[in-house]
């Protein structure tokens, strides 16, 4: 029982490294052929949006609102891509006892 709880806490320490890592990187979400970027973290607070002056149009503000969306799309799926490569691993070394191990960031 001692092994398994030294283990459950390895892991857990891990976790919390990993999403500590998770915090701080940073990754690119881009609309548009790049016109529209956004940076965010791999937890998702967004730290930068850069625009074109290209695309914008006064007379078309739709299509920028598109490509600001699309690009916080794009930037959500690299975060969750990263939280997969992070995390993913270790949440399978518990054999489905993350949860109940009340870990954050697992679910």
């Amino acid at each position: 029982m001692q092994m398994i709880l030294q283990q459950a806490q390895k892991m857990q320490e891990q976790l919390m490294a990993a999403q500590a890592e998770l915090a701080a990187a940073e990754v690119i979400g881009q609309a548009g052929n790049g016109l529209v970027q956004v940076t965010t973290t791999a937890a998702g607070e967004v730290r930068s949006v850069r625009i074109d002056p290209k695309v914008v149009d006064p007379d078309d503000v739709e299509t920028l609102q598109d490509l600001v969306v699309g690009a916080l799309l794009d930037a959500a799926r690299a975060a969750q891509e990263l939280q997969a490569e992070k995390i993913g691993p270790l949440a399978g070394g518990l054999g489905g006892a993350a949860g109940g191990l009340g870990l954050p960031g697992i679910g």
